[in-house]
């Protein structure tokens, strides 16, 4: 099973807009160097929902937008790593690659009213049933645009 890095998102402040960027760094055990989880500045991190590393589907997005004509393409997800010709729920109990990252499937990350609070009415609903997955990094690394992704 083999798929890609579409787009990365990160942002340093929950409820900050997200920001596309070509390459992050991880760090084992805390997710995305600067992102607002392993900052400890998430939205949800007071509540202990946190996320080391998330992620959506860009099939999923564009299935969003086609049907709903809601706007999902520049960070209105809120997942850092968009992918492409994966099925996360394949992910499941799995390790898989990322550039020189391995991360580990954690479990699915439904929409939160949160998410629509930042964008716009029907982002919850738009994502119910496709709001991606968390991963918990297991060895740390860079993570470029475009790198593949490789179930171990």
């Amino acid at each position: 099973m083999r798929g890609m890095v579409e787009g990365i998102y990160v942002t340093s402040k929950g409820s900050a807009a997200m920001e596309r960027v070509e390459e992050v760094r991880t760090v084992e055990g805390c997710g995305i160097e600067g992102d607002r989880y392993c900052e400890g500045t998430g939205y949800w991190t007071n509540y202990g929902d946190v996320c080391e590393v998330t992620l959506i589907s860009s099939e999923d997005l564009e299935d969003i937008e086609r049907e709903l004509g809601i706007s999902v393409s520049s960070g209105e997800h809120r997942r850092n790593i968009i992918t492409r010709g994966l099925s996360l729920k394949d992910l499941r109990g799995k390790r898989f690659r990322i550039g020189e990252t391995v991360l580990e499937y954690d479990r699915p990350r439904p929409p939160c009213r949160h998410v629509q609070d930042l964008t716009e009415p029907g982002m919850t609903r738009a994502l119910k049933g496709r709001g991606g997955v968390c991963a918990r990094v297991v060895r740390a690394g860079t993570i470029r645009a475009h790198d593949a992704i490789e179930v171990e």
